[in-house]
């Protein structure tokens, strides 16, 4: 018998594109109002005891969110520019 194996991405993997260009610990702040701590363990796929964990569905929308409003803010910076 043939067992399938899953791998599930973790966000760090998915968000591994730009994870050295952002202040993880200023968005958590500013859009979770968590620690940079909470924010890291959450990238890495854990919870808060070390195990299996991540984002809810709840906090990957309030992520995205939050990646869109970073996203707008460096284009309107960017349009200052002369």
């Amino acid at each position: 018998m043939e067992t399938a194996m899953i791998k599930r991405e973790t966000m760090k993997q998915t968000l591994s594109d730009i994870i050295l260009d952002i202040s993880w610990a200023r968005l958590s702040m500013k859009y979770f109002g968590k620690s940079r701590s909470w924010f890291h363990q959450k990238l890495d796929g854990k919870n808060s005891n070390g195990g299996e964990g991540g984002f809810s569905e709840t906090e990957k929308a309030e992520l995205r969110l939050a990646l869109k409003d970073l996203a707008a803010r460096i284009e309107a910076a960017a349009e200052r520019i002369e």
